[in-house]
């Protein structure tokens, strides 16, 4: 089957769509019908601000989504990819009590069930059937807040959408759970050669059991919907017949689903009006209308999200995917569009893109961003406004820039437009921690980088401007620092290749890069951003970036943690965060039971060498990660009182690639040093080569690094990466 002309821009309009509607429902989930409507009204617009919450937050439904769908590339984009593949995929990228899921324990929360039967060996589909967790855990509604990804790689093909579906929904569920998460996919995936509304609802029955419940309610729906009119009187039909005191647990699949396509029904097709009723509708608010904006957004495309008003300007592409690979918790709907987009490409035999050629920032889709805004710290009368045009006349390999329209800028005077690399404030790391989704994250740019970017002075400009590359970095007191590389100034119609390495921080973590613009004698003026990157690994040192002074030392509401923070910690022991003055070493690695990591960097870094020196005090083994991409894929240098072993880790699985006579010693400080450069890695215990061997798959092609532990405690002091 061939991919639609217009895949791209589908999937970024289900993209936003999901987006939306998470960000729309999230803030009232939980909430009584009865009490939106008393409190809030009819939900017509984002009302994050009405209760003081963000409107970018980490939340499940939209962690899940983008997540579990790696499952394909990590597997070969193998078209019969296993429940129980995908079951190992959870246990990958989820760290215990801390990432993605709602963690509400045994028999409590579906998921978290499911997880503590995978953890102990139990693989999907049995993991999540009827069999093992009895019905109403198994028939709660995250089979299909999940499935969004799965059907947009399966453009035009709602069978295999609803096969994909069904293999991950058994994860963690099964019954009625499984069937509205086929029926929903199966809707999505036709949604891209199909509009109508009810062509839809055809195709997503025909994929599930004509005598399941979910079959029945929808075909009740329709006859309601056909004869009464007013969507709230035909919501008390449907809360009467198939409500929560019905169909038990927190979160039944049945109610839920049964809101989506009543308000599909009653939604009149406009995208505003479908996500109104679906909000203002209550139960599973988030969760829905997560669902309903991805489909809507997919069938009616990017125009269908501008019907109403402006809801893509606050969202800016912004969302947060906090899983062990830290290094792409920051991230935007245009790079998750890509990744599905070359998903879907994968599975049809099809070859990647790489818009402007593989840049991080190329804003060459409609409306795109990518979460670049202005430097809400300077006066508002210096403010830049954003605009994505459309000029490839400009762009070296592209069709859309982003317009940077700036005025009030007096000699000496600057505006700044930049985007987060990194958690974008403490106070809101601890808002996610307060209400149970932590933002767990590494910087994805790092000191000794290059960051590159083209930019273009507009032809109309009256004066020249001076621009540069810039980033805001942590300090001792978790506020950010402006650092400005070389400035380049630029007459009308001029372009410039703007480059600058990003120096040493002395351990700080950055938080946003940008570009900034200062005034030269001109008030107003306009640029454009034609894309922005980087490359490579680091050369970083990470450490305590202050002397150690008990005098100061922090409880742990306190401040100064952002440099610790900037590791993703799969440790059982948390303690590391909150007394981080209170041990003499720099890192104190705690782990309980099994193996576990504490990792920092990237997917994206390749060849490169981390030394670290450790101490292990009571511990079975120790040492360090490379090209890690989550708790289970990695290679390690492993020591322990016996031996020292490199290993390719996938699955959780160890396999020894070389290992040698003679480990550590406990109390003793010991300097290791492990280098991966292509196929060949090479172990140093004391700056004594140990251990080399080539791996000829190159299982790992790149990924971050960590600092491990198995059971037991060890203390590290400073860690380096460098390039090789």
């Amino acid at each position: 089957m061939s991919l639609p002309k217009d895949y791209l821009e589908r999937v970024y309009a289900g993209v936003l769509g999901k987006l939306i509607g998470v960000y729309l429902g999230r803030p009232f989930e939980g909430w009584s019908y009865e009490a939106i409507t008393e409190h809030l009204g009819e939900i017509n617009y984002y009302v994050h601000d009405r209760l003081n919450a963000p409107l970018i937050v980490t939340d499940d439904d939209i962690s899940g989504t983008f997540t579990f769908v790696r499952a394909l590339q990590d597997y070969g984009y193998d078209r019969d990819l296993t429940a129980a593949q995908i079951g190992k995929t959870w246990l990958n990228y989820l760290i215990e009590e801390r990432t993605v899921l709602w963690w509400g324990g045994l028999g409590n929360s579906t998921e978290h069930t499911a997880y503590l039967r995978l953890k102990k060996g139990l693989d999907a589909p049995a993991s999540g059937s009827i069999a093992t967790n009895g019905q109403v855990v198994a028939e709660q509604i995250g089979a299909q807040i999940f499935i969004d990804g799965w059907a947009m790689v399966a453009p035009g093909d709602p069978e295999f959408a609803a096969d994909l579906a069904g293999r991950a929904g058994s994860v963690s569920h099964d019954g009625e759970a499984l069937y509205g998460a086929q029926c929903l996919a199966a809707m999505e995936a036709q949604a891209f050669i199909e509009k109508d509304i009810n062509k839809l609802i055809d195709t997503g029955l025909s994929v599930i059991p004509k005598d399941s419940v979910i079959y029945a309610m929808i075909n009740d729906i329709r006859e309601w919907h056909a004869t009464e009119p007013d969507w709230r009187a035909g919501r008390e039909l449907l809360a009467e017949r198939y409500g929560y005191h019905k169909y038990g647990g927190n979160c039944h699949m049945v109610p839920n689903h049964g809101l989506m396509i009543f308000s599909l029904l009653y939604g009149d097709d406009d995208f505003q009006r479908t996500l109104m009723i679906v909000n203002t509708s209550g139960w599973d608010t988030d969760c829905n209308s997560g669902n309903i904006g991805c489909l809507m957004g997919i069938k009616d495309g990017l125009a269908g999200l501008s019907t109403g008003p402006d809801y893509r300007g606050p969202v800016a592409d912004r969302l947060y995917l906090p899983t062990a690979d830290g290094g792409r918790a920051i991230t935007d709907a245009v790079s998750e569009t890509i990744s599905l987009v070359n998903t879907g490409r994968a599975l049809q035999g099809m070859e990647s893109i790489a818009p402007k050629g593989g840049v991080r920032y190329h804003f060459d889709l409609p409306g795109a961003v990518q979460g670049f805004m202005n430097d809400d710290s300077i006066d508002s009368r210096d403010v830049v406004r954003i605009n994505n045009v459309h000029a490839p006349q400009l762009s070296e390999s592209g069709s859309r820039l982003l317009s940077l329209d700036y005025a009030g800028l007096a000699p000496g005077r600057v505006g700044r437009v930049e985007t987060a690399v990194f958690v974008p404030s403490a106070e809101v790391g601890k808002y996610f921690e307060g209400r149970g989704y932590k933002l767990l994250a590494s910087p994805k740019l790092q000191p000794g980088q290059t960051v590159r970017a083209r930019v273009i002075a507009d032809e109309g400009n009256s004066s020249s401007v001076d621009v540069s590359l810039h980033i805001q970095h942590y300090n001792r007191e978790d506020d950010t620092v402006v650092l400005a590389g070389p400035g380049q100034s630029m007459s009308a119609g001029e372009s410039a290749l703007l480059e600058w390495q990003v120096p040493d921080l002395e351990g700080y973590p950055i938080a946003r890069v940008g570009l900034q613009i200062c005034g030269n004698g001109g008030a107003s003026g306009r640029i454009y951003l034609d894309w922005l990157t980087w490359d490579g690994a680091p050369n970083v040192r990470y450490k305590r970036p202050y002397v150690r002074d008990f005098a100061r030392w922090n409880p742990p509401s306190g401040k100064g943690l952002m440099w610790k923070k900037a590791w993703v910690n799969g440790l059982d022991a948390d303690m590391m965060w909150t007394m981080a003055d209170f041990f003499p070493e720099t890192y104190r690695l705690l782990q309980n039971n099994g193996r576990g990591l504490l990792m920092q960097g990237c997917r994206e870094w390749d060849d490169y060498e981390v030394s670290a020196t450790m101490t292990p005090h009571m511990c079975q083994a120790g040492g360090l990660g490379a090209r890690v991409q989550g708790m289970k894929r990695y290679y390690a240098l492993l020591c322990d009182s016996d031996r020292v072993r490199l290993v390719a880790t996938l699955e959780g699985e160890d396999t020894v690639l070389a290992q040698a006579d003679g480990g550590w010693n406990f109390g003793e400080a010991c300097a290791l040093r492990l280098k991966v450069q292509g196929q060949t890695l090479a172990g140093y215990v004391n700056d004594k080569l140990v251990v080399k061997a080539k791996d000829p798959q190159m299982t790992l092609a790149g990924g971050g690094i960590a600092l491990i532990a198995e059971e037991g405690r060890i203390a590290v002091d400073d860690v380096a990466v460098a390039p090789v």
